[in-house]
Parts: structure tokens; sequence; C-alpha cells
């Protein structure tokens, strides 16, 4: 794998973890009981955008040495590893 592909797939495990962790110790403006004027009631009260960031490096982090191990240093393609998964079979109407 070059660098640039393995930097893309970081990029791309990096958006996805983001998106998974934006909701974990988020409150909003109405569960502190204190609305902006103008704002929505669902806006983040005391959004820290650092601590978002830095937890989401440390996760993408491990997922993307997951996936090195797997695939660089255990051999394993993405055709093996669907392979593995047992086939998917539609219920019938």
């Amino acid at each position: 794998m070059g660098i640039g592909t393995g930097f893309a797939i970081y990029f791309i495990i990096w958006w996805v973890v983001l998106f998974t962790v934006l909701p974990f110790s988020a409150r909003s403006q109405a569960d502190e009981g204190e609305v902006t004027l103008g704002t929505t009631h669902s806006a983040p009260a005391n959004f820290r955008f650092w601590p978002i960031f830095w937890r989401t490096t440390l996760i993408s982090g491990a997922v993307f040495g997951l996936y090195l191990l797997v695939t660089v240093v255990g051999g394993y393609t993405l055709d093996d590893l669907i392979a593995i998964t047992p086939d998917f079979k539609p219920a019938a109407n």
C-alpha cells in the first residue's frame, strides 16, 4: 500500500469515526436549560472541538492500525474478508 492510499483510507476512517464520536457527551441547550436567542433548543451547549478531535484521532489510529495488521501483516485482501462473511439471502415475500 502506498502512502497516498494509506492516507486516503485513514481520512475516510477518521470522518466515519468523527460522526460516530460526535453525539457522545454532547449536551443540548435544552438539557442545560439555557437556550440562546436565535438558536434551536437542540443546538449544542458549550461545544468543545479539541477533545472531540483528539478522541477521533486516537480511535481512528487504532482502527487504521487494525486494518494495517489484517491487510499488510496478515496478508488478507478485501476479497478474502468478503469471502469469510456468510452469503446474504434476502427473505422471500
